[in-house]
């Protein structure tokens, strides 16, 4: 499995292990018409898609379930339950010495197969978020980064406003490895990253780039706007260290970030080029500052 965080982990072995008890749902059914005996009153009970592990999970994890589709999550709670009322109807006749109906067979059938399709699309697509997302600091990684690009762009348009993309890089982040290790880096990777989105507004997403490196978009009125907000995120980084229980003296963190404007009709990855210009400009300068370059001031 990639590396993938405990919670998906836990979300991806609960989807496999119903798929697997849902699936054995036939070979019970199949027992109880041949062998004339009860599958258990788990199964005949009313509330028997409730007495069901994934029917107790799904009920505790439907926060989770709803993040994907609200539509989704509310038709798989309806399957789930179609299908074991369907097996207490089949189930039930059988005992009584009754036979089922071809129909009844096939609601059961139709309700399996449906349920098992909607598990596996829970499954694909809690996948695909996670594989989108950083483990570490919850924050998009840089596969999304290029439609957010044109989206932003298409926005600034509209608006008439303006797009910046900032590179964000941690000033001495291997010096706090080393002095520290690396289970204290990684709590310094996630303090910045809340220290960071508190200073953002909801229209300014921020991506992990890699290693110690964020890329930051803002929509900006001016460039005087989208400095100003370049010192208010420096500054923010810089007075608020990471306070440790076990670490008497906090840890203390800087940002060196590199800003550009983008303009209509450039890629992104030419921007980035620029913004990365600015950046080594300012680690060159001292660091724990910001730097803006604009495309006459790029070097080819």
């Amino acid at each position: 499995m990639p590396n993938l965080s405990g919670e998906t982990r836990h979300f991806i072995i609960e989807l496999d292990a119903a798929v697997e008890a849902h699936l054995d749902w036939t070979r019970r059914v199949m027992r109880c018409a041949v062998l004339q005996a009860s599958p258990g009153d788990d199964v005949l009970a009313t509330e028997a898609h409730l007495l069901c592990r994934f029917g107790h999970w799904i009920a505790s994890q439907r926060p989770q379930f709803e993040k994907l589709s609200t539509h989704k999550t509310r038709q798989i709670e309806i399957v789930h339950q179609a299908m074991h009322d369907a097996i207490r109807v089949l189930c039930g006749k059988i005992l009584s010495g009754q036979p089922g109906t071809p129909d009844e067979l096939e609601v059961f059938e139709q309700t399996q197969s449906e349920l098992i399709g909607l598990m596996a699309w829970f499954k694909t697509q809690f996948l695909a978020e996670a594989m989108c997302n950083d483990p570490l600091t919850g924050l998009p990684l840089r596969y999304g980064i290029e439609d957010e690009f044109v989206q932003a762009q298409k926005v600034v348009k509209r608006e008439q406003t303006q797009l910046y993309v900032a590179m964000i890089d941690v000033d001495h982040f291997k010096n706090i490895n080393d002095q520290y290790g690396h289970v204290v880096g990684d709590k310094a990777l996630r303090h910045l990253t809340r220290s960071l989105s508190s200073a953002l507004r909801p229209n300014e997403p921020l991506f992990r780039f890699g290693g110690e490196e964020f890329l930051l978009m803002m929509q900006c009125p001016s460039s005087e706007a989208a400095t100003i907000a370049a010192k208010r995120i420096v500054d923010q980084v810089r007075n608020a260290p990471l306070q440790l229980d076990d670490i008497a003296e906090p840890v203390g963190m800087t940002i060196t970030l590199g800003l550009t404007q983008a303009r209509n009709g450039e890629f992104l990855d030419e921007v980035i080029a620029r913004a990365d210009q600015a950046l080594y400009a300012g680690k060159h300068s001292g660091r724990d500052c910001y730097v803006m370059l604009d495309a006459a001031e790029a070097s080819v």
